[in-house]
């Protein structure tokens, strides 16, 4: 008998952390674009699930604005500052009792650098954002990135 409740227990428990998921609306993806020589376009660009929205740089009173900050690297100079590419959409929140910035679908965020050799090198930083949908908000999260540049 002790061995049936032991297993319905644990049974039970193994199930429920299925529904323990980390939901994460976000997938960031990061590329490389050469414009001329050694001056290039970083583009990091988040795919957003539907319903979900990510906030702007300039996101408003309330929320946590997106951010992107840039490790050193001697190799590298940005030219700048990160410009967003998408469909930026404004609407009041009363949640927040302020009118804010955010996308939804898909943004590019885009850094204009000159390398300051032609070697290669990567850029590394982090980003971090916050996403909402209409009935709750995420915690802001923080996701290291890196992006290779040939230098050719």
């Amino acid at each position: 008998m002790l061995k049936i409740v032991y297993t319905i227990f644990f049974s039970a428990l193994m199930g429920l952390t299925g529904f323990a998921q980390i939901e994460n609306p976000v997938k960031w993806s990061y590329t490389a674009k050469k414009l001329a020589d050694k001056t290039y376009e970083l583009h990091l660009t988040a795919q957003i699930d539907p319903k979900w929205h990510l906030y702007a740089q300039d996101a408003g009173e309330g929320p946590e604005p997106t951010t992107i900050s840039f490790d050193k690297n001697p190799l590298v100079k940005l030219e700048g500052a990160v410009v967003e590419s998408g469909k930026l959409e404004k609407s009041y929140d009363p949640n927040f009792q302020s009118t804010l910035k955010y996308y939804s679908n898909k943004v590019d965020f885009i850094q204009k650098v000159k390398l300051k050799s032609s070697a290669a090198t990567l850029v590394k930083g982090t980003v971090t954002y916050m996403v909402c949908n209409d009935n709750r908000c995420l915690p802001p999260k923080s996701v290291p990135f890196s992006v290779k540049i040939d230098g050719k």
